[in-house]
């Protein structure tokens, strides 16, 4: 089975030739073709391979440690800037180190380009050759964000999900004590996910054309509209993993040409407009998003810097 994937949707990534000073050469879909993913339905492997962890004690063969680990990221991509709100929220800019790949792709994958500046750690020119270099033959899905670890040479994790609960919490010795991913609203934050993850960032680019996931994302906005009149954040009364992994989304909405500007305006959910600047207002959110990645310049963004009401 072959799923053609798109870059705001998936964030997803064979070895190409190299531009000027290493970098890969430009995208070109004509002579490439598009970047698809090829899964057998009978693999049983799942999509994001790669489901190493970190730990304070180094229990799981990786040791949270400073200057160790490095972050493949996105710009465009709401999972994986989901990792870089993590890491600024704890201000672990120093402890491990961050870098983009191009926003745009070809048959080839994810690829380093000037735009945003080769790859720091191993000067690969495609981010395939880090799965190629851990896995020879890799024939599954690249995605970003991508750990990898310095030490031995190979990547750690491509999940998203457990990628950034370690980043919350494995960290502590170096970390500012955020704590966005505490023990007492973990239960919460899971249900919270159960219903906000398919309905708003797994359904939120199917909602363009498919009337049953746009009737589910509306009715997943009014009901998070009730739930923050009279809080500021999710769960807890503080900023956890719960906003982080709903405000990526939220940010991307109607973003895009591709139908969802035809949805109604987040203005339109007042107490959910409020919440999503509120936030944006943080340094951290606003150091992590880059509105020319994921959004089309004929679609009209709301200003996300006025100030909600307090």
């Amino acid at each position: 089975m072959t799923v053609s994937q798109t870059a705001s949707a998936t964030c997803a990534s064979p070895t190409g030739s190299a531009g000027p000073s290493g970098y890969a050469s430009p995208t070109d879909v004509a002579t490439h073709g598009a970047y698809t993913i090829r899964r057998d339905p009978a693999d049983p492997r799942p999509l994001y391979r790669f489901t190493g962890r970190i730990t304070a004690d180094g229990s799981s063969g990786y040791r949270a440690e400073p200057g160790r680990y490095h972050i493949y990221s996105g710009w465009f991509c709401p999972w994986a800037q989901r990792i870089t709100l993590q890491i600024a929220l704890n201000e672990l800019e120093d402890v491990i180190g961050v870098s983009y790949v191009d926003n745009s792709r070809d048959a080839r994958g994810w690829a380093f380009r000037e735009t945003n500046g080769p790859d720091p750690v191993n000067g690969f020119t495609l981010l395939r050759d880090a799965y190629e270099t851990t896995e020879p033959g890799f024939d599954g899905h690249v995605s970003v964000p991508t750990l990898w670890d310095r030490e031995t040479g190979r990547v750690v994790s491509n999940d998203y999900v457990t990628l950034g609960i370690d980043l919350a919490t494995q960290f502590g010795e170096w970390s500012n004590g955020a704590d966005t991913y505490p023990e007492r609203l973990r239960a919460e934050i899971a249900g919270l996910e159960s219903w906000i993850g398919p309905a708003v960032n797994r359904g939120v680019h199917r909602a363009a054309n498919d009337e049953a996931a746009r009737a589910t994302l509306l009715d997943a906005f009014t009901r998070l509209d009730g739930r923050l009149a009279d809080a500021h954040y999710l769960a807890g009364g503080q900023l956890s993993e719960a906003d982080i992994r709903l405000w990526v989304s939220l940010v991307r909405y109607r973003g895009r040409a591709h139908g969802l500007d035809r949805l109604p305006p987040l203005s339109d959910y007042p107490n959910l407009w409020a919440y999503a600047r509120r936030l944006y207002r943080l340094p951290a959110f606003q150091a992590t998003t880059d509105f020319t990645t994921f959004t089309d310049p004929a679609v009209a963004l709301p200003d996300w810097n006025t100030s909600p009401a307090a």
